[in-house]
């Protein structure tokens, strides 16, 4: 089995623990004051856990509950639940995101959104797929016409001002702006052009791992905010369809500047 049908095992068992807990009672606690887990989240971490070490037992796994392969060139990036607030309000945008680095080179990516059953994939040099249809970045040439999403950092209550900046200069220069609350699948909407471009603050690696690697087999571009290469160890995010990438740049870059 390729690593690709690994990271779509994986998330599919993942995604039905989500499916079939809706039933039962969430047992919610709080990693911050905003900052939820519940039982679900761990137990789709044990099943990918347990999917990967089957099938890759040499690879190591970052996961966010459990922590683990964080000095590792080659490992699994895993978030078992994208949208934990979201899974627990019943607000439908939330994902399981498994992604694969090799020495330091994300090579796959799937993020699976466990709402609608739908799988997303992509290989370094394969490009970004839903099924057997290919995904591609949107075509929108300019800012003014641009349909855009971001999301709020657990540090925005200490924080709310220096945030609302960006808010606010990208409603005026946008056509729009969306936020959704699952990270996974805001790379989805920009990879399959539904979205033109994402930025957001206070982000992880498996936040991002896998959705980066979606929008870039799609044809779009991924950079820090300042336009530089994305640390992800500590993403500062920017990411688009490439054609409103340079206008994205020039306001994230002038808001960083001013603090």
């Amino acid at each position: 089995m390729n690593t690709v049908d690994v990271a779509m095992l994986a998330s599919k068992a993942a995604a039905t623990i989500i499916r079939d807990s809706h039933s039962g009672t969430l047992n919610i606690r709080h990693k911050g004051v905003i900052d939820l887990v519940t039982q679900v989240d761990l137990a789709a971490e044990r099943v990918i856990r347990s999917v990967l070490a089957e099938h890759t037992p040499n690879i190591p796994v970052l996961a966010e509950e459990g922590g683990g392969a964080t000095d590792c060139k080659t490992r699994w990036i895993v978030d078992p639940l994208d949208g934990t607030t979201n899974f627990v309000h019943g607000y439908p945008s939330y994902a399981v995101s498994i992604a694969l680095e090799v020495e330091g080179e994300l090579t796959v990516g799937c993020v699976f959104d466990a709402v609608n059953g739908v799988a997303y994939t992509a290989e370094r040099g394969g490009g970004a797929w839903c099924g057997e249809q290919r995904l591609q970045v949107s075509d929108t040439q300019k800012l003014i016409d641009a349909l855009l999403a971001t999301g709020f950092p657990y540090d925005r209550r200490e924080n709310v001002d220096r945030y609302l900046r960006y808010v606010r200069a990208f409603l005026l220069a946008g056509q729009g702006l969306r936020r959704a609350g699952a990270a996974a699948m805001d790379f989805v909407a920009v990879a399959a052009g539904r979205i033109d471009g994402y930025w957001e603050f206070g982000l992880n690696p498996w936040d991002v791992a896998a959705g980066v690697l979606l929008v870039q087999e799609a044809g779009g571009v991924v950079t820090d905010m300042a336009g530089g290469p994305l640390d992800l160890g500590s993403p500062r995010l920017l990411c688009s369809n490439g054609k409103v990438h340079g206008e994205m740049t020039k306001i994230l870059t002038q808001l960083l500047s001013s603090g």
